[in-house]
This record gives C-alpha cells, structure tokens and sequence, in this order.
C-alpha cells in the first residue's frame, strides 16, 4: 500500500457503529469501543478496507435462467468458449427434451469465443434437426436459430425484414441463423414450449430469486433495481427470510397496469421492496451487439446499417403520456442518439400537457450522447442511467464504433460535468454484475483485454 499522508489519514475512519440497521457512528477505535452494550457483537475487520454497500441501478436479475438454463457463456467474469462447447451442452439438453420441443442456450457472447467467428445456423443444425434450437445473446437483442427453427417460423431467404429487426445472411444472400430484435418475434408461435405446474412455476420462481440474491450479496450489491420478475414471488422469498438485497421494483405487463388502474405511484413501498419507474421500455437495439440506432451508418456496413429503432414515435410519445400522467417514473431504454432523442421528444411532450414536479423520467443505458441531448436532459432534469461494467467487459467490441464514437458513449465524465443526474447500472444478463468491475471501467475506461477506448469520460 502507498505510504499515508495526513490528507489520506484524514479521509480515513477506524471504526463504525450501527444499530437497527443503520449507521449510528463513524470514527476511531476508541470513540466506538466507548458506545458498545452488553448486547453488542463486534468485528474485527483486521485492517481491511470496509465500504458502503453498492446499488445497481439497471439489473434483470434472472435467477431462474442461472438456476435451471443452458448457460453457454460465463454469466460473471470474462471467460472465452469454443463453438464445440456450445453444442455439446444443447445436445445434452436436447436429448432429454420431446422432438419439436425448444431447446435454448443463454448467455452468448460473440467476442468470447475462441474460435474468434459468429455462431451460424450451420453450427446449430448439428445440436439437433429434430428439435427447434436457439441460443441467446447476453445482450438480449440478437439470437441465433438452427434451420428447424427457421423452417418452424416459415422464415426463409425471401422473408422481408419486419420494421425494428432484421432476419441476417451470409455473402451469398442465405439466411445465416442471427436474428435481431423485432424480427425474433416470430419464433413466439413456433414450436412446443416447456411446460410447468402452477407449484412447479411458484419454486422455479422462488428458488431463482432466493439464488440471484445471494449472488448479489456475495459482490457486495446490497440494493438492487429489478427489471420486472414475479413481484408475489419476490414478497414470499421476504417472507421466508431468503431476500438479501432491498429491491426497486420497475413493474411492466399485468403489474404496471394494475398501478396505473389502482393509483399506485413510484415509491410505495417500504425499504425492502419498493415501486420504481417503470420496467425499461424498448426504443432501440443493442449497443453490445450492434443493433443501437444510430444517426449514422456503422462503420464499415454494406449495405449501410444504422441499426433497429423498435418504436414508433406516436406510439412512444402515447405510452410515454399515459405512465407520467399516472404519477409513475417514465423509463425508456434507448441507446444510440436517434433513440435518445425520440425518448426526450416525448418526455419534453408529456411534461408539456401534464406539468409534474420531480418526474425524473429515466433514461436506460443512453449510451451513445451530442452536447444538444445532454442539454435537453438536464433541463428535464432526466436520469441518463449507463453502462458500468461494459467499458471493462465488453472492450472488445468498441472497434466496431471506434474512437470517436466511443468519445460520446458510456459518457459519465460529460453526464457528471453538466449536472445531470447520471446513475449506473450492470444492465445483467448483458454486463456482469460485478461492481468492482463496473468501476473498474468507469475510473479507467481500460479494458479487460488492455484497450483503452473514451479515456476522456474517465471519472474519479
């Protein structure tokens, strides 16, 4: 360790005391041995550094696929994988699943594969061609179908691209398996399900969020905002003890209707469970996989591509004035510039014909930023939610933009530096969850494999 000065022993505490949960004192050794009962339990940290716990502002919190799935990728920290592994693991699951029947495979990262090439269609067929079989992005935006699947979904060569997604080929104009977001909901209606009994469902449901609490602790998360999930079953796992983490619940679907129906707005709750915003509504691509809308075409594409825009700018504008004149925090993902600007269109729209104090509409990931958004969000006083552990994790990637785009995204420094709001967030499935590697990225802007892209929105 470096040697202390008087400034850093100043910034530096010895002993903290903390009762019903809460902070009492902070200061040195002696001061707090003065407030210890007879009731008191002690730690002795021996020397180690003791820091509050951390919140993860963006977060899937899939418990479930961790548990139960076909993982094909390391959920946690950078590890490479062979294509030959992928299979192998689909075949085993598919020798145990009906013909006709899905079979899935999760956590996909197309720059950690040592074969250094895309998963195919090719790849896929030789997992089964009885069986449907698809496996996912970490990003959650792109999957890759063998060619049951495809045959399933009535896809082939000739099918146009649908608004907000694009079905992609090879050199030769044939269907290379990869689609990309709007585009996969075809697969919705194709193919056997598996299947679960209620009570079957209820332990999936609560075993994954008893489980993905514990990861959390163990990182040192201690609050966490949930993208949707099973909110009766995230009470039973409360009651039973087996929550670790307090929880921001940003509802969607069946939940944010029964809100906006019964008049419940962002905050009821208590510390442990509590109304957000909203679940991330979807605006755009994927950053991570290339799909984010872009004002521009992505360098070297041909045909030119600037990405998928997944909502229309009535339809967003419409939700986007229903939710805030409910009284519940707004939250859009958006990505490129193009999705972030559509989002503060209709933020600055809805705030106009129904004026609330402290609407604080949420902005997730608003990766990709100009000077004329940063303005526009701080006027709104909106709450640009970016990525923490992808300037580590996902450095690999960032030449497909380069540096000068990279200059403008994940921009905490210039979030910070105009007095926006800015919070973070792992966004996991896509990022680790891992807040050390989160700030890793942040203070650095290094990443795992050396590479330093956007040094200029390094913060401290």
């Amino acid at each position: 360790m470096p040697r202390s000065t008087p400034s850093t022993l100043e910034l530096r505490r010895q002993a903290f005391a903390v009762k019903a949960g809460r902070f009492l004192a902070i200061g040195t050794t002696d001061e707090m041995k003065a407030l210890i009962g007879k009731g008191t339990q002690t730690f002795d940290a021996k020397q180690m550094t003791v820091v509050p716990g951390f919140i993860d502002c963006h977060n899937h919190a899939p418990g479930n696929t961790l548990l139960y799935d076909v993982l094909v990728g390391n959920p946690f920290v950078v590890e490479f994988v062979t294509i030959a592994s992928i299979i192998e693991k689909l075949r085993a699951r598919a020798r145990e699943t009906p013909p006709g029947t899905w079979v899935e495979g999760y956590f996909f990262d197309d720059t950690k594969v040592k074969d250094e090439r895309m998963l195919n269609v090719h790849d896929l067929d030789q997992v089964s061609k009885d069986h449907p079989v698809v496996v996912h992005h970490r990003g959650g935006h792109t999957s890759f179908y063998n060619s049951k699947a495809l045959e399933m979904a009535d896809v082939n060569k000739n099918t146009p691209d649908p608004p907000g997604g694009t079905f992609d080929r090879d050199s030769s104009g044939a269907l290379n398996g990869r689609v990309t977001d709007r585009a996969r909901n075809v697969f919705n209606k194709a193919g056997k399900r598996q299947t679960f009994t209620p009570e079957q469902m209820e332990k999936r449901d609560l075993d994954g969020l008893a489980y993905i609490s514990k990861q959390f602790v163990r990182y040192g998360l201690t609050s966490v905002h949930h993208e949707g999930g099973d909110l009766f079953a995230l009470q039973q796992v409360r009651a039973r003890g087996d929550l670790l983490h307090r929880v921001s619940y940003e509802a969607n679907g069946k939940v944010l209707e029964a809100m906006i129906s019964g008049g419940i707005r962002t905050g009821f709750g208590d510390e442990w469970i509590r109304f957000g915003a909203t679940s991330e509504h979807t605006v755009d691509g994927s950053f991570s996989e290339r799909t984010m809308a872009l004002n521009q075409p992505y360098p070297g594409t041909n045909p030119p591509y600037k990405g998928n825009v997944t909502e229309t700018q009535d339809d967003l504008n419409a939700w986007i004035e229903r939710v805030h004149r409910a009284g519940i925090q707004v939250n859009c993902h958006a990505n490129g510039e193009l999705a972030i600007a559509m989002v503060m269109t209709a933020y600055e729209r809805a705030q106009k014909l129904f004026p609330r104090t402290d609407a604080r509409p949420k902005i997730t990931h608003c990766t990709l930023i100009n000077d004329d958004l940063v303005r526009r969000m701080k006027a709104a006083d909106a709450v640009p939610a970016a990525f923490t552990s992808y300037a580590y994790y996902n450095a690999d990637k960032f030449h497909f933009y380069g540096e000068e785009l990279m200059k403008r995204s994940m921009a905490f420094r210039t979030l910070l530096d105009a007095g926006t709001k800015v919070a973070a967030g792992s966004d996991f499935n896509p990022g680790p969850f891992d807040p050390r590697m989160g700030i890793q990225g942040m203070v650095t802007r290094r990443g795992w494999n050396g590479e330093t892209w956007g040094a200029n929105q390094r913060i401290s």
